[in-house]
């Protein structure tokens, strides 16, 4: 799948290229099937956290709603705060996860055959107005679940940390100066991201 971004991304940047090399084949490819409201609860759960206590908040989440595999927005507006706080989310988290659902109610989070037909700049600025979400919580949407190839999270720490490990940095790039590096990457900036990340692994 993709095979074309690699050939791109080791043809414009020699660099990202060793990179390639040492890490392998790139895996990444959509969630399907993983509605939008689902992938941002989800999504903010683990905001800050390390992963595995975001998975064991986010189990204790599921099993507060047993009836369902995944508890429904009707569910979780419902909840009172303190049984979703039951589980391990700060105020801010349940706040903002009760908007999710809320707002998921209302229209402002598509259904995924409509968020489908969407422009990338279209569905962060409606997301972005979710309480809680911000543009890297609708980036991991964007890159994670519905797979848009040229994402580039310029304020994420890992793919920051990442570049300034690749290109030799003392300090990490600042935002707009990891965006004007990516122009050469484009249409691909998804993968070369992903590659960031795993360069923090070698």
């Amino acid at each position: 799948m993709n095979q074309p971004a690699l050939a791109h991304l080791r043809r414009v940047d020699k660099v990202l290229a060793r990179v390639i090399k040492q890490v392998g084949p790139c895996p990444l490819a959509p969630r399907r099937g993983v509605p939008p409201y689902q992938a941002l609860v989800k999504s903010v759960t683990y905001q800050q956290l390390n992963g595995k206590a975001a998975e064991t908040i986010f189990r204790r989440l599921l099993a507060l709603f047993p009836d369902a595999k995944f508890p429904a927005p009707e569910d979780i507006v419902a909840a009172p705060d303190e049984k979703l706080r039951s589980a391990g989310l700060s105020r801010a988290k349940t706040a903002a996860i009760k908007d999710i659902a809320a707002k998921t109610l209302e229209g402002v989070v598509p259904a995924r055959r409509v968020i489908a037909k969407m422009s990338d700049a279209e569905i962060v600025e409606r997301l972005t107005t979710i309480r809680g979400v911000g543009p890297w919580t609708v980036e991991m949407l964007l890159m994670f679940t519905l797979g848009r190839p040229d994402v580039l999270p310029a304020t994420d720490y890992g793919v920051r940390s990442g570049f300034a490990r690749v290109y030799g940095l003392k300090e990490l790039p600042l935002p707009q100066e990891l965006l004007a590096h990516g122009e050469r990457w484009r249409p691909h900036r998804t993968v070369a991201s992903w590659y960031m990340w795993r360069a923090l692994e070698l």
